[in-house]
């Protein structure tokens, strides 16, 4: 029994440690969520750009998926012994795990350029709004103040 609640306490703070980072970064400064808040789109489309600019550069893509392949595991299991009490008893297993797998895509190395054209026509044309939306949350939320 023991065992079990020192296995619930480990994944509560695993759960914790994972999710406290996640709540920091949403914490940042009144400044950084209306930088980020408003720039939004400008940072996708150069994502977007440098993702096109490495598949032309590699001439592929890289493409994700799932996996899910057996592994095998001790599984615990509580059943209760002649007078009542819970028993924990332990044997192997086969759980599905599931990986991530990268697989190359080949590309059309036309298509992409034209895309790469596209993707820096339309960040040329965010830049100044992005420039502008950040030089206002710097007025509008100091830093120092």
């Amino acid at each position: 029994m023991a065992r079990l609640i020192k296995r619930a306490a480990m994944r509560r703070n695993t759960a914790l440690a994972l999710t406290i980072p996640l709540l920091l970064a949403a914490c940042g400064t009144p400044q950084d969520r209306c930088i980020a808040r408003n720039t939004a789109e400008f940072r996708s489309v150069n994502a977007l750009l440098a993702e096109v600019e490495g598949n032309l550069a590699r001439g592929y893509a890289w493409g994700e998926r799932q996996v899910v392949r057996p592994r095998l595991t001790r599984c615990d299991t509580v059943t209760r012994d002649r007078e009542g009490r819970a028993v924990i008893t332990s044997h192997s297993c086969w759980r599905d795990e599931i990986d991530v797998e990268r697989y190359r895509i080949p590309i059309d190395p036309a298509a992409e350029a034209r895309k790469r054209d596209g993707l820096a026509e339309r960040r040329a044309a965010l830049a100044s709004g992005a420039n502008r939306a950040v030089a206002a949350c710097r007025a509008a939320y100091p830093e120092g103040a």
